[in-house]
């Protein structure tokens, strides 16, 4: 029997939206994550229209997470967003610390955590604002470590930079070819996925190669 490749899952989602000086990382750090269905890179924040990569203005390297709130909070999405990057570093704005809020309740717990962060770490940069649009970032952002591996993409039927955006399938494995998660993690779900073994295989080098490793942008 054909395996069904996990690219959609139609359940009700929520967002979350983190600046967090650069996007490819946290990409692969929240794609690896249970409980998030979709992730896509892009650019929060400004008011210059239309942004693009060699032209950003005054918008932020961001990223769009939809959640499923049933399996992970958002106050877990926090905290792994403070523990993955630097919030007391100053940067240009291209790569400064945000937390862009989608709802009241999302607004007070990035507060009350970012007081808890003051306190641990002293000053800090990251502003907490709401959450306006969010610019897809060019094709070959999203998904950046998992397009490095074109025979994997090909297996898995993704070509397309909509693919990359909206696959669930997509999100899990651009975390574990860049060591995120864990081999425990993936085997338990490999098979849910649809991915064979040949595609399971491939990835469990990756994740042995990589994992445990410092990620780069």
């Amino acid at each position: 029997m054909v395996n069904q490749l996990l690219h959609d899952v139609d359940i009700p989602t929520k967002e979350a939206t983190f600046a967090m000086a650069c996007f490819w990382s946290p990409d692969c750090i929240f794609g690896a994550t249970p409980g998030v269905i979709r992730t896509r890179v892009g650019y929060s924040g400004g008011t210059d229209p239309n942004p693009v990569y060699r032209k950003l203005g005054d918008h932020t390297e961001s990223i769009r997470i939809e959640y499923d709130p049933k399996a992970i909070s958002y106050e877990k999405l926090l905290d792994i967003y403070w523990k993955n990057h630097d919030p007391t570093s100053k940067m240009k704005k291209q790569y400064t610390s945000l937390i862009f809020y989608h709802d009241e309740e999302q607004k007070k717990l990035a507060e009350d955590t970012f007081k808890n962060q003051e306190k641990l770490l002293g000053s800090l940069v990251t502003e907490i604002l709401p959450a306006t649009t969010f610019y897809d970032a060019e094709d070959y952002h999203q998904k950046y470590r998992l397009q490095q591996h074109p025979w994997l993409c090909k297996a898995i039927n993704l070509h397309s930079g909509n693919d990359f955006k909206r696959s669930h399938l997509a999100a899990r494995l651009n975390g574990y070819v860049y060591g995120q998660g864990d081999m425990k993690q993936f085997n338990e779900e490999f098979e849910k996925l649809g991915i064979d073994e040949n595609v399971a295989d491939f990835v469990r080098t990756l994740i042995i190669k990589y994992e445990g490793q410092g990620l780069t942008c």
